[in-house]
Order: structure tokens, then C-alpha cells, then sequence
């Protein structure tokens, strides 16, 4: 993953007066975010710390949620397969992730690795979960993988012996609505009900028709739920709201990318990022001034729960509930 991100700005403040400050709860549960170490990414915050842990996170979503305490599920990254950048990573979460008792850590798994070694790893750094990635599948290209490839079911079978979390970020170019990925997650879902499944960026519904599509063979699966990070189409939230049901529905920043500056759109039967050095902020009749994509996505919710008459408790859910029941905070 290639990164640039930018810091806030007051065109970055003055939208989350107008647009967010009167929306969001007192509280948030951030059920989607990164730690890292500078040594294990290609990313960075211009202006922001090479390492970002517990008390750097906190300082940058504030960026984004104003004032908001928020507590989080950590996520680690590597942008290589290397044993030492896996487990360097992964236990930068698990130190992050100790001090504060609300704070849940997932770890970062290869498909290659041995179950019991997993099971070890995440007991012996006081983590509650997996995260999967589609770059270390093997497959070529990696976007097209089938989940199986990434996220093999010994795995799912240690989650589901334990009770952990798994976020995953599915691929294939049709997301949910693509055949295997269904059958692959009704599988998982109903064969291995102690592990709860989480479906990361609206069930990847950056372009939302796939969700219209997909979600309602998805229906009825208890241990199956989704996390909205960085997803900027206020539809694909509103199908998981309708579909399968808002308790079902967790916020996520998906920091880093909350920093980048633009937002996804969808666009044919897929969808594109418009960053701040894509050539469209000065078309015809007015200049833009993107905003950070981590305001752009809180906007789409915005408009999502509205479009779907949630009401503040059912919001709250989304933002904090649903995340502290899943995780037993």
C-alpha cells in the first residue's frame, strides 16, 4: 500500500463544524484502525510521527473526531511478508493495546502460518483476533484472490475455538456480490459460529450496487458484521442498515487512510479514489478544496442514518454500542 497523507487544515475544521460537529456522539468506538512502525509501511502522515502507537493515534483522530474520546480495535500492517516486519508489527499493536483496558488488538496473520503457533502468538500478546490481507495470497493479481487464499479455514477454526474477531477486507472485483465470496462467508459463518466474522469497508461496497446485490444471500448469519472504514458512498452503509440490520454496523476511521485527502467514488460497476493530485478540484465553474477522506466518510454515515431515520440511540450504536457488545468492552 502506497501512502500520502496530509495534516488538517482549517478548510478541514470549518466542514466538521457545518457538517459533523452536531452529528456525532459524545463517544466513539473505532472499530477500524492502524498502528505502525515507520520500519514495517510505506506510508506516512506528512508532519505527523514515523511511529504511530496508542498515544499518537489518539492525537491524530482527533483530526477527525473533534473532541470525541474514542477508543479503538487496533489493526497492524506490513507491507512485507518478512517474519521479522509481521511480527515486529504485530506486537507493536499488542504493547499499544495493553494500557487501556477498552482497547481490543488483532494480528496479523499469513496464510502459510501454523494454527497453534497463531493460537500462541495471539494468547501470548493479549490480543482478540485476526486480520487477513489479500497481498499475501499468493495470487496474481492478489485483487482478484478468493478468501480461502488469504484466509484459509484452519484458521477460522482456531478464531472460532477461541471466540476471536477476524476483519476482512475481501477482494474480487465484485466484492459481495461475487459468487465465491458469498458461498466462502456463509461457509465460514455457519460452519464456525463462536468466531465473528467482520467485513471491512461496508463489506467492501465502494461501489454499492455490489452490496444491493450481494448482501441479502448474506442475511440471517449472526456471527457476521461489518465495519464501515473509509468507505465515502453513504449507500453502501445504508444496504447493511436495511439488509442485514444497523446492529450489525460498526464505525471505522481506517487511519491512515482517514488522512488522505479526497474521498472513493463509485463510478460503472466500480469504483475509483479521488485524491488531492487527481486533476478534478478546479472543473468548471468553482475550485474544491478537498477535505480529509476520514470527514468525508463520517459524512457519508451522516447521511446514511438520515436517509434511514436511525434514531440518536441507533446512531450511538453504530459509533460505540455495537463495537463494545462484539468486543465486551
Amino acid at each position: 500500500m502506497s501512502f500520502k497523507g496530509t495534516p488538517q487544515n482549517q478548510v478541514d475544521r470549518d466542514f466538521f463544524q457545518r457538517e459533523l460537529d452536531s452529528f456525532l456522539p459524545d463517544r466513539i468506538y473505532d472499530a477500524h484502525c492502524h498502528l505502525w512502525r515507520e520500519s514495517c509501511v510505506a506510508w506516512a502522515i506528512p508532519g505527523g510521527p514515523p511511529d504511530v502507537g496508542l498515544s499518537e493515534y489518539r492525537a491524530l483522530i482527533d483530526q477527525i473526531h473533534t473532541g470525541r474520546p474514542t477508543n479503538a480495535l487496533f489493526i497492524p500492517f506490513s507491507a512485507s511478508m518478512q517474519d521479522e516486519n509481521l511480527s515486529a508489527a504485530n506486537a507493536w499493536v499488542g504493547e499499544h493495546t495493553a494500557p487501556d483496558p477498552a482497547n481490543r488488538g488483532i494480528f496479523f496473520i499469513k496464510p502459510q502460518d501454523d494454527p497453534e503457533w497463531v493460537r500462541q502468538q495471539v494468547q501470548q500478546l493479549g490480543l482478540h483476533g485476526l486480520k487477513c490481507y489479500h497481498t499475501m495470497s499468493g495470487v496474481d493479481p492478489t485483487w482478484e484472490a478468493d478468501i480461502q487464499a488469504y484466509l484459509p479455514e484452519a484458521l477460522i477454526k482456531v478464531a472460532d475455538e477461541e471466540g476471536w474477531v477476524i476483519t476482512l477486507h475481501m477482494v474480487k472485483s465484485r466484492s459481495v456480490a461475487d459468487p465465491a465470496n458469498i458461498a466462502c462467508i456463509k461457509h465460514y459463518c455457519q460452519t464456525y459460529p463462536n468466531m465473528t466474522l467482520i467485513l471491512a469497508h461496508s463489506a467492501r461496497g465502494f461501489q454499492p450496487s455490489h452490496n444491493l446485490e450481494g448482501l441479502p444471500h448474506l442475511v440471517g448469519l449472526d456471527n457476521l458484521y461489518f465495519d464501515t472504514s473509509a468507505n465515502c458512498e453513504p449507500i453502501a452503509h445504508q444496504s447493511i442498515m436495511r439488509i442485514i440490520g444497523h446492529d450489525k454496523l460498526m464505525y471505522g476511521s481506517d487511519l491512515p487512510v482517514s488522512h488522505l485527502r479526497g474521498r472513493s467514488l463509485s463510478a460503472g460497476d466500480s469504483f475509483l479514489w479521488l485524491y488531492e493530485q487527481s486533476p478534478v478540484w478546479g472543473e468548471k465553474h468553482t475550485r474544491i478544496d478537498p477535505v480529509l477522506a476520514g470527514l468525508e466518510h463520517l459524512r457519508s454515515l451522516k447521511w446514511a442514518c438520515w436517509s434511514e431515520r436511525l434514531t440518536d440511540n441507533q446512531i450511538e450504536d453504530i459509533f460505540w454500542n455495537n463495537a463494545a457488545r462484539l468486543l465486551n468492552v
